[in-house]
């Protein structure tokens, strides 16, 4: 297999991390160091990539060189002939590998996330099967060694959620979980029928990139501040103060709650770290609305009304409709263990459109 790989290209990608590290030994900005440190994190294994593929070339120029040398040792010229065949091949493999890393990416994968679970058609039952998700969700993070902190709940009258709101922490969450905004159907019979009848319910997924104050600037002039006493679970004390905090963006009219905390200010720290990421998520909307070619590419419109995934418990087998496959490992998937196959799928599907869209422009 050839890739084609031209050597400015790659030579541009040397050359601007080398700028980068210059740069970030030369200040000591808070938010330009935040930059350039997410630069650095990004570009770097595209540079091991390029050293890696470039160590390999040199070993095969040194290879044909012995092999093509008429007046060398038979029995070295033949073994040059042997290894030469293998360093090809590990050629290829580098330059494929090489090429994925220089794919156009978000640059919000590396990110944490918010991660917001509400229950849509389907009454009581859809309320149970927005609290399995986000058990998914919680279970999946756990063994990813991520975080996450629950910034606001709001409870089913049977049990599970209504909504629940929570912040994932850790390396590389977005890019593992952006596949998962969408409608999120059930079909199962629920515990509260008495006839066996299959329901299906729904439950709604947004998962947005965390922003960080260099990304969304918040004018205190624009936005309104309600305190007010916490309901539902937290003991005497989350009830009897006015500890959770409603804040409004007036020019959008995007309105957060956070109540979770008994401290009022943890609660609007958290609540308008929430904002911010809603604000950048809008922004990123806008921007890809703009750019139709890179939505072409996406797996999914994004468009969090759009059906993503079946969860079918009579079969057994949850399906994700937009790479339509399949998987009879249903409650391997709730507990979080099998999610792993469904993100992998998904992702390497982003990524062969990437390069089909790459391949087209070339």
């Amino acid at each position: 297999m050839n890739v084609d790989l031209p050597a400015e290209k790659l030579d541009a990608v040397l050359e601007r991390f080398a700028a980068v590290d210059h740069a970030l030994s030369g200040t000591t900005d808070g938010d330009r160091l935040a930059r350039l440190g997410r630069e650095r994190a990004e570009l770097a294994p595209v540079v091991e990539a390029i050293e890696r593929l470039r160590a390999i070339e040199a070993e095969i120029a040194d290879l044909d060189h012995l092999a093509d040398d008429p007046s060398g040792d038979p029995e070295v010229k033949a073994l040059a002939e042997t290894e030469l065949a293998e360093a090809r091949e590990r050629r290829d493999a580098a330059a494929s590998a090489l090429q994925l890393e220089l794919l156009p990416k978000d640059e919000a994968d590396g990110r944490g996330v918010i991660l917001e679970v509400r229950a849509g058609t389907g009454g009581d039952e859809a309320a149970l099967f927005a609290g399995d998700l986000f058990r998914m969700y919680q279970r999946y993070a756990d063994a990813c060694g991520w975080k996450v902190e629950v910034l606001s709940t709001s409870e089913g009258a049977a049990g599970g959620f209504k909504e629940i709101v929570a912040e994932i922490a850790g390396d590389g969450v977005y890019g593992r979980l952006k596949f998962e905004s969408g409608v999120h159907r059930v079909q199962r019979v629920p515990e509260t029928e008495s006839s066996g009848r299959i329901h299906t319910s729904a439950a709604t997924v947004a998962v947005l990139p965390e922003a960080e104050e260099v990304d969304v600037t918040l004018d205190d002039a624009e936005l309104r501040f309600d305190v007010y006493r916490a309901q539902g679970a937290g003991g005497q004390h989350v009830n009897k103060t006015e500890s959770a905090v409603r804040v409004t963006h007036l020019p959008t009219g995007i309105a957060v709650a956070v109540q979770d905390e008994r401290s009022q200010h943890r609660n609007r720290a958290r609540a308008l770290a929430l904002l911010r990421a809603k604000l950048y998520d809008l922004e990123r909307e806008r921007v890809d609305g703009a750019r139709a070619d890179a939505r072409r590419v996406q797996v999914g419109s994004g468009d969090r009304s759009e059906r993503i995934r079946t969860y079918n418990f009579p079969q057994g087998r949850v399906t994700d409709h937009r790479i339509n496959l399949t998987l009879y490992k249903l409650d391997q998937v709730m507990e979080g263990e099998a999610l792993s196959d469904l993100v992998d799928a998904l992702a390497a599907e982003q990524r062969a459109r990437l390069l089909a869209a790459e391949d087209a422009a070339a």
